[in-house]
């Protein structure tokens, strides 16, 4: 790892593991339940059982896995075993380096999107250089070939877009997920006063691309008003 790399991986751990912690958590999770948009995710994480049978302990388990490689460094020894373990894990005919892809461009955009949305602040550019550092680092370290978007987080972001416009669609797979994950998963991660609506919560974050593909229907006005104000209310800075 280059001098600028290691700059780089710091300047995006201080944002994720200090400076906004709770809404990366939040974000990861938003990010993660964005793969259940695209089918061929929707039916891989549904056939394991974990996210329908214990949402909240397969999400601790790609966050923790997330969370030391940002924290620790990819080049660390921590770092190295969850590397490999990542790899065992996905080494299986139906996840294609495309789909690999994808997961890491959600699990690097989503948490960026809250904390620009609802942090106390917008992420930095450098911050938002740092991150895609971090993506880039991590499709190396798990051998995949070159991510689309590589060009910069501009360009990771049309691809994810132009993705999904070709690759959301509902399945029964995608909403069996939505419900377990919006009622067990963001549950534990949404401030208390929103934890007990976590659904309606759940939904009041999503876009309308990704509601349309999990079958969600748009909160009312009220609900969504109340989460805006909740976001905002603990969007202090530390």
């Amino acid at each position: 790892m280059t001098a600028g790399t290691r700059g780089a991986h710091r300047a995006y751990a201080r944002l994720v593991l200090e400076t906004m912690p709770e809404e990366s958590r939040v974000g990861l999770a938003l990010g993660f339940i964005r793969t259940f948009g695209v089918p061929e995710i929707a039916r891989v994480l549904y056939g394991t059982g974990r996210v329908t049978g214990e949402p909240r302990a397969r999400a601790k388990a790609t966050g923790v896995a997330m969370f030391t490689l940002i924290g620790k460094g990819l080049d660390s020894p921590e770092g190295r075993r969850t590397v490999e373990g990542l790899r065992r894990v996905h080494d299986r005919p139906d996840i294609t380096p495309e789909l690999m892809h994808y997961v890491l461009a959600c699990f690097i955009v989503c948490p960026l999107r809250f904390i620009d949305d609802h942090g106390h602040r917008a992420v930095t550019d450098a911050e938002r250089e740092a991150a895609y550092a971090f993506r880039l680092a991590l499709s190396d370290a798990l051998g995949l070939p070159e991510p689309p978007g590589a060009e910069g987080p501009a360009g990771v972001e049309r691809w994810m877009r132009g993705y999904e416009s070709r690759r959301f669609a509902p399945t029964e797979e995608g909403r069996a997920l939505w419900n377990a994950a919006s009622r067990g998963l963001l549950a534990s991660r949404l401030p208390a006063p929103l934890a007990a609506l976590a659904p309606a919560v759940a939904a009041s974050l999503l876009d309308d691309p990704l509601r349309e593909a999990l079958r969600v229907r748009r909160p009312p006005a009220p609900v969504r008003a109340l989460v805006t104000r909740a976001l905002r209310t603990r969007a202090r800075p530390r």
